[in-house]
């Protein structure tokens, strides 16, 4: 529960329970403190075994841990069995492999002879030129992302 506490922070909160407290009522709030933590387990503890019991036999595995998202999904990535078949059928370096060949191959069989070759036939718009600004008759009177 605390397992990222120091040593400075603890030194810290007992200086300022004394503080507070004083030192002949210290050990006492520090009993009610831990008598408190006490009944809220416990209570918690019944209230988990009174859910599981409600939910019948076929919950009998359940975790209220698994509840969490990320338990949950880390679960279910690792207990799936079709997960489990996908992911030792797929290999990512023999498909990176088979993709770069590919390319490799394109790039070289693709080698041009010539000047006029050499030329890339202009297909659509070049991505790598930034647009010319519209004319003030084609701009919008109001700018979408602000609206």
């Amino acid at each position: 529960m605390f397992n990222d506490i120091g040593a400075l922070e603890l030194v810290t909160i007992v200086v300022l329970g004394i503080l507070v407290f004083g030192p002949d009522k210290l050990p006492k709030v520090i009993q009610d403190v831990t008598g408190f933590i006490r009944k809220v387990r416990a209570f918690s503890d019944s209230a988990k075994h009174d859910i599981r019991s409600e939910l019948g036999p076929e919950f009998k595995d359940f975790e209220f841990e698994d509840l969490n998202p990320k338990t949950f999904i880390r679960k279910q990535l690792t207990e799936n069995e079709d997960l489990k078949e996908i992911r030792t059928s797929f290999d990512l370096r023999k498909e990176l492999n088979d993709v770069s060949d590919a390319v490799k191959s394109s790039e070289a069989g693709a080698a041009p002879t010539s000047a006029a070759a050499a030329t890339p036939a202009v297909t659509g718009p070049d991505l790598l030129k930034k647009p010319a600004a519209p004319a003030p008759e084609e701009r919008s009177r109001f700018d979408a992302d602000a609206t």
